[in-house]
């Protein structure tokens, strides 16, 4: 197998995963944060909170935290233990890295769509990886 073969199918097997890590990195994104859980005088929008339960669950519907109240201890007191700076400066990079990869695979896709002979087969690709996965969870 030569070079150029390894990157038609590398750009072949990227389009066609591309919606899924978009997917997946912008979901994520929000779940280091918990905005897609209610907490304290937060509600997250209903699309969020279905986003989410898809990417922990793979199903779309309300997740276990929809109507979540503050969360106490066995003597009634809320917990009030702030994270760590290590925490925050781990959670502020991990949301740096989901949109590094949103962007590069956007990046990744314009390449794939312009560099590739076959452009009905990498809209096809494109197109099959983003509603297949919507297909199935639809059914």
């Amino acid at each position: 197998m030569n070079i150029a073969t390894i990157r038609r199918w590398h750009s072949y097997v990227g389009l066609f995963i591309a919606p899924s890590v978009v997917f997946f990195a912008l979901t994520g994104a929000v779940q280091i944060f918990n905005l897609h859980e209610a907490h304290g005088g937060y509600t997250p929008p209903a699309l969020v909170e279905k986003l989410s339960s898809v990417h922990q669950d793979q199903v779309f519907a309300f997740g276990g935290h929809h109507m979540a109240g503050p969360q106490a201890d066995e003597h009634g007191h809320e917990d009030e233990d702030r994270p760590a700076i290590s925490t925050l400066l781990l959670k502020w990079f991990f949301l740096v890295v989901a949109l590094a990869l949103t962007v590069s695979t956007a990046f990744g896709v314009w390449m794939g769509l312009t560099q590739i002979r076959a452009r009905r087969l990498a809209w096809l690709l494109l197109l099959a990886g983003a509603l297949l996965p919507l297909g199935i969870l639809l059914a």
